[in-house]
């Protein structure tokens, strides 16, 4: 049985990207950009390497389109791209190649704060947060990626992306009951 949602709402469109048409290609990037380009900030948290992983992965989607089928949208595919590329380079930028997953024990839980924070504040706590922990939040709570789907995408088990977003929690509240 085919999806609910309409996985061809651009279909017309990527078709034309298919036969190489630039205009085509030019409308469908400016559709997409900002939203994937979000993704990837999200995860790196420097505009140079979002932007270098965008390109990548407008290019990549751009020369491998024959592989979309349209059985999710286009922009879940594009947004799985990004988010592979934004792991590539956030793993090329450390030494040792990998992103630290954090496998301590955590200690006692923070208190709950008892006042609101404003979204700038959140956003700025997490860009604080190391590379392991950010990621794993923003691809749970902000791209809504489960943890058997991350597990898959950072090549851990289920079980530590869990704790691992547990940990990511802790220290964001930590974060922000300290500023």
């Amino acid at each position: 049985m085919k999806n609910s949602f309409n996985t061809d709402i651009h279909r017309e469109l990527i078709e034309q990207c298919k036969q190489g048409k630039s205009m085509s290609q030019y409308k469908l990037y400016n559709r997409y950009a900002d939203a994937m380009y979000n993704v990837s900030f999200n995860m790196l948290n420097n505009q140079h390497d979002a932007e270098d992983a965008l390109q990548i992965s407008f290019a990549s989607a751009f020369n491998h389109l024959e592989r979309f089928d349209y059985s999710s949208t286009f922009g879940a595919w594009l947004k799985r791209i990004v988010i592979n590329n934004s792991i590539n380079i956030l793993k090329k930028n450390n030494i040792n190649g990998e992103i630290e997953i954090v496998e301590k024990e955590v200690d006692d839980e923070v208190n709950e704060p008892k006042y609101p924070y404003s979204i700038e504040q959140v956003k700025t706590k997490i860009a604080a947060l190391p590379d392991g922990y950010r990621i794993v939040l923003t691809l749970y709570l902000i791209e809504g990626y489960d943890h058997i789907e991350i597990a898959k995408i950072l090549n851990v088990s289920s079980s530590t992306s869990k704790s691992q977003y547990s940990r990511a929690k802790k220290k964001l509240k930590e974060l922000l009951i300290t500023s």
